[in-house]
């Protein structure tokens, strides 16, 4: 899709620079001559908004590890140190700590406008692929980070999400004792956690260069599903377009986010997590981040045995399979047609899936009837979606036929 490169060098040291270390070619294919379809609406602004929220993600971090403490009689106190004693210490780990929540929201939004018009769909398996492993490597970075405050749900958040590797046959025990570092909870594990919630960003930052590559070769989907055909009528150069559409999406969300930071920091935070943790005192809930209680929805939901499986291990492998499941999406949904906008069905069903997910949210922070019931539920239509709904609609459902190009899209041809 981007093609041969159309960059020339004009002065002598870019020529030299250019023969040895091409940056200045690779930085102006990738980010000014790229082609991009002419149809592409503001759905699609928020792959620039991910990458500048890991960008503030990566330098609040940087910053707030050089006053943390990762010792169990020490942490806690050190958090309230920055807060309190370093200067613009509160505005640091208030944008890290609405920063994790407004990236998570960025990500959903970028995966389910994925879903919508069909971006897993060939050629763009492997990057609809890159893009799941960068949300696991999220998740996986965004639990430990949420370990190390030490507060009492930070503690036990920990206790019960690494006690999920127990339930695992045969190499569940020493998986739990070895991302412990001990039998319980401790200042092993706090080391543990905070070296890898500081590495993985970088690994996050480098699957981001893959995720971005891979979506070179083929180029952008588009809101009709239909490939590019003439690159010169149906598509425009990446700037200054779309560096201008995306900086506007850019500017709108960061408003939003700097509104939290400065109004309701604490808004999506949990209030038990400002009492230092407790080994001897249990929270009466004990809830992880909202942005993962979908997925504690469906681990919490199997709470019965299955034929030889356990419940626990049940559990987890519900959990895990919801997440795994995207990268079979490719090979699930048989339809020609990619986006929904054409598939009346399966925009019905797209949206009860979104619908769905939301409430299993809500069921992740809440205990007790109606919602353990309406979690199973959930689960159900969950993978009912994925595993029996798109299927049989890629082969019984009448979709309508889209335009002929992205050109007759943009005219009103069809």
């Amino acid at each position: 899709m981007s093609g041969p490169s159309k960059y020339v060098p004009n002065s002598g040291f870019e020529k030299w620079l250019d023969r040895r270390l091409p940056l200045i070619r690779f930085a102006y294919d990738t980010m000014v001559d790229f082609p991009t379809p002419k149809n592409l609406n503001y759905w699609w602004t928020f792959g620039g908004i991910l990458a500048i929220f890991l960008v503030i993600q990566i330098l609040t971090g940087i910053i707030l590890v050089m006053h943390y403490v990762p010792h169990v009689d020490f942490a806690f106190a050190s958090v309230a140190h920055i807060m309190r004693d370093v200067n613009g210490g509160w505005l640091v780990r208030y944008m890290h700590m609405v920063g994790a929540s407004f990236f998570f929201l960025a990500v959903y939004i970028h995966i389910f406008r994925g879903l919508y018009y069909g971006s897993y769909k060939e050629p763009r398996e492997l990057l609809w692929g890159l893009g799941v492993i960068i949300y696991l490597l999220m998740v996986i970075t965004a639990f430990m980070g949420y370990v190390l405050p030490w507060g009492q749900m930070s503690f036990w958040g920990a206790t019960v999400i690494t006690n999920i590797a127990s339930a695992i046959p045969v190499v569940g025990e020493p998986i739990h004792k070895w991302l412990l570092g001990g039998f319980a909870v401790g200042q092993p594990t706090l080391n543990r956690f905070l070296s890898l919630h500081y590495l993985m960003p970088f690994v996050i930052a480098g699957v981001v260069v893959l995720h971005i590559w891979a979506l070179h070769v083929p180029g952008n989907n588009n809101p009709t599903g239909v490939e590019v055909k003439d690159v010169e009528k149906e598509t425009l150069p990446f700037h200054p377009y779309y560096t201008i559409k995306d900086g506007f999406a850019i500017l709108i969300f960061l408003m939003v986010y700097v509104a939290f930071v400065f109004f309701a920091p604490e808004a999506l935070n949990h209030p038990d997590n400002y009492i230092p943790a407790n080994a001897q005192v249990t929270p009466a809930h004990i809830v992880p981040e909202w942005y993962l209680l979908p997925f504690y929805a469906i681990l919490r939901a199997i709470d019965f045995d299955l034929l030889f499986i356990p419940a626990k291990l049940g559990g987890v492998i519900a959990m895990g399979g919801a997440i795994l499941i995207w990268l079979a999406l490719p090979l699930l949904d048989s339809s020609k047609i990619k986006s929904m906008r054409y598939r009346p069905l399966g925009k019905i069903f797209w949206f009860l899936f979104l619908v769905n997910f939301v409430i299993l949210g809500f069921c992740g922070a809440n205990i007790g009837e109606p919602w353990t019931t309406i979690s199973k539920i959930g689960v159900i239509y969950y993978f009912a979606y994925f595993l029996v709904i798109l299927p049989l609609l890629g082969i019984y459902e009448k979709p309508k036929t889209p335009p002929a190009s992205i050109a007759d899209s943009i005219s009103g041809a069809h």
